[in-house]
């Protein structure tokens, strides 16, 4: 029976058609062009475009993502942790089910590698905005991580801002690490009172801060330095992701900063002319990471030697504002003057 029912199966057409008779092959053959990421000149943007958006950027709706804060945190050694107060003060909500969904990405970090990390405690302050972020409710809570004890207390007409009376007392009492990520149009004054404070920290801000006046006198007086990483997408309250131009600063030292290797020294003879000129007033301006290390007058560069470490290669600031450079009577974008120490 066995038999006549695989012959019945075999003998139909589409059976015949199917298995045994192979149809051509019509395949097309793709070629694979490998892309590459587009120049800046093919996206039409320029350094000067970036900068000037930076320093407009007003939004502060933007949430640092897990893996960039994971990224930098892990530069630093171990020992730099162990049993310190971290203190996340700009909207670091804790949610019930410590998700992405409703908690900050700073305080997931600290809370997952709190026992890795030796961490004597965390706190963490949840802003009472307009806007319920991280769905964590509206209203203002300090979240507090002492070994497995976890609590949240709710100050009564409490706003939760960084520069509240409880935000400042914890800061300057209980405080020894703060890292967070402040608010882009209250940068100034975070920066004010977190360099008043003393306290150690490791923070995203503004790419431009070291071309920017209010910043310059941190970086010229060694109050605050690039930490190791850029970071350019955050998400939005909708989990979108959007573009800021941002850098970790910090005040913890690092030693053998690898960005060193960015940093091009040589004669100044030996830099392409492309990447060095002379602007209206005599100054030198070199671009590319390009530093004549022969030169010991004062000179112009950009942002990303200061964020790759310059400062600590034997240059220092020379002004506490930003420079302005003009050639043939027309203004370039914004840069420091910095001069080889001898």
């Amino acid at each position: 029976l066995f038999n006549d029912y695989v012959g019945f199966i075999t003998s139909h057409e589409l059976f015949v058609k199917e298995i045994f008779i192979k149809p051509p092959d019509k395949r097309q053959i793709t070629k694979i062009i490998q892309r590459t990421k587009p120049t800046m000149e093919e996206r039409g943007v320029t350094w000067q475009s970036l900068l000037q958006k930076a320093q407009k950027t007003q939004n502060d709706e933007f949430y640092t993502r897990y893996e960039d804060i994971e990224k930098e945190i892990n530069m630093y050694p171990m020992e730099i942790w162990r049993d310190k107060v971290i203190f996340c003060n700009c909207d670091d909500a804790v949610g019930d089910t410590k998700t992405e969904k409703d908690s900050s990405a700073f305080a997931l970090f600290f809370i997952r590698h709190f026992i890795r990390l030796k961490l004597k405690r965390l706190i963490c302050t949840h802003y009472s905005g307009t806007v319920d972020l991280f769905n964590a409710g509206s209203k203002a809570y300090i979240f507090t991580k002492d070994g497995y004890e976890e609590k949240k207390d709710f100050p009564k007409g409490w706003s939760g801002s960084f520069d509240s009376d409880i935000s400042l007392k914890i800061l300057n009492e209980e405080a020894d690490i703060v890292c967070t990520n402040p608010p882009f149009s209250l940068a100034k004054k975070f920066w004010e009172i977190l360099i008043e404070s003393g306290k150690n920290f490791l923070i995203l801000s503004n790419e431009a801060n070291p071309v920017t006046t209010a910043f310059i006198p941190y970086f010229k007086n060694k109050l605050a330095w690039a930490g190791h990483n850029e970071v350019r997408l955050f998400l939005t309250p909708k989990k979108e992701l959007t573009r800021a131009p941002s850098y970790w600063y910090t005040n913890i030292p690092i030693a053998d900063r690898p960005n060193h290797k960015r940093l091009k020294f040589m004669l100044l003879e030996e830099i392409p002319d492309k990447y060095k000129k002379y602007d209206d007033a005599g100054v030198l301006l070199v671009d590319q990471g390009y530093i004549p290390s022969d030169y010991t007058e004062p000179f112009a560069v950009s942002t990303r030697p200061i964020l790759n470490g310059l400062l600590e290669k034997g240059y220092k600031l020379i002004q506490e504002k930003k420079y302005y450079p003009y050639i043939d009577g027309k203004q370039r974008f914004a840069r420091v003057k910095v001069q080889k120490i001898v």
